[in-house]
């Protein structure tokens, strides 16, 4: 818009002064034929004051169009200054406007990248997760699996609890059963823990949807677990060998919720029966609480060594403070005898003093003043 406003004030001012071209010539061919007609009617003076008030005119207004001329370039000057101004600095403004827009594109484009870079982050998270949850699913499908992997989960936090020698995976019994796992407690009576449990039945209760499915699903989940219970008591609470409460371990945390919730009555039966069903987080406390109690039985055994320790460390406290009570003395008789010595020395100085300076007293100084040379002292073998 403003580059076609610099041609449109050109032509403007361009016309003007041509208007003003034609004005004078104009003016001149007036001033002329009034001449001609003045030299006729009048006489020669008189047309020759006149022509000369007629050149005045013409001088003065060539003068004041020289003038409106010079006025006219000069807006012209300064229009065209005032354009091109104007054009700079919608020049200036637009790069500013398109540099600053450029800049925002690119910001925005750089978070763009950023948040498409974490979506396909995220993306891809659920891709791995999924196929986990279908791998998941397909061990929890099979029965073999399934109890590798409750095997699994139970031993890892066996493992992570206690020490070697307190546990150990399929130990074998007096009547040859093999339990998943036997923890030895103080009295060295294992307490069983089995990691098979029946899936089956939870997994067709889960997902039955009319009432008699899931009231003929809810009858197989208490046929299994109670039928999985008896085998536990039947095969690993043997009296005088193993602990009297055996545990059952569910490897899911939402199977062992749905039996809290649904089969309340199950659960009681089975701690009647002797057996308690832990799901992996009660395992953990449950084997926390055997740390401690091992701990504790650990620290009873070592209790008579601890007491007679505690003696002989009385016994060497006792004789640290005797010795450093005789080196309290000699550090007693040494400050002694050192005094002593720095009184003589002071004697001895004053005494060279005099005898530098030949002072002699007429007197001598008493044999009282004389101090005695400390005797040396045996040191016994027990200092």
């Amino acid at each position: 818009m403003t580059n076609n406003l610099l041609p449109l004030a050109t032509d403007n001012l361009a016309h003007l002064a041509g208007a003003v071209a034609i004005v004078v010539a104009g003016l001149a061919t007036l001033a002329l034929v009034a001449v001609l007609h003045l030299l006729r009617r009048r006489d020669r003076e008189a047309a020759q004051r006149e022509i000369a008030e007629l050149a005045r005119l013409q001088a003065e207004t060539a003068g004041r169009l020289d003038a409106m001329a010079t006025l006219l370039a000069g807006g012209q000057a300064d229009l065209h200054r005032a354009v091109n101004e104007r054009l700079d600095s919608v020049t200036h403004h637009l790069s500013q406007s398109m540099s600053t827009t450029r800049q925002q594109t690119a910001e925005s484009l750089a978070r763009l990248g950023e948040r498409l870079a974490v979506i396909d982050g995220a993306q891809k998270n659920i891709t791995d997760l999924a196929s986990q949850v279908t791998s998941l699913q397909s061990v929890l499908s099979n029965k073999q699996q399934r109890g590798a992997f409750g095997q699994a989960r139970m031993e890892i936090i066996v493992r992570d609890s206690l020490p070697k020698d307190c546990y150990q995976f399929q130990f074998t019994l007096s009547n040859r059963c093999r339990p998943d796992c036997a923890i030895f407690l103080p009295d060295q009576c294992p307490l069983i823990i089995d990691a098979k449990f029946p899936l089956e039945a939870v997994t067709a209760f889960r997902e039955a949807k009319a009432d008699d499915e899931r009231k003929q699903a809810a009858a197989r989940v208490r046929l299994d677990v109670a039928r999985h219970v008896a085998d536990i008591a039947d095969k690993y609470l043997i009296p005088g060998e193993t602990q009297d409460l055996a545990l059952m371990f569910v490897p899911s945390e939402s199977v062992y919720a749905d039996l809290h919730d649904s089969f309340d009555d199950l659960l009681q039966k089975a701690f009647r029966s002797r057996v308690v069903i832990v799901s992996p987080s009660l395992l953990m406390l449950a084997v926390q609480v055997i740390q401690s109690i091992q701990k504790d039985a650990r620290m009873r055994e070592a209790a008579d060594r601890i007491q007679a320790e505690v003696g002989h460390l009385m016994d060497d406290l006792k004789r640290l403070y005797e010795r450093v009570l005789r080196l309290q003395q000699h550090f007693g008789q040494a400050n002694e005898d050192v005094r002593q010595i720095l009184i003589s020395a002071e004697k001895v100085e004053k005494r060279g003093t005099r005898i530098k300076d030949v002072e002699f007293d007429d007197a001598e100084e008493p044999a009282s003043n004389v101090i005695p040379a400390p005797v040396a002292r045996k040191l016994t073998t027990g200092d």
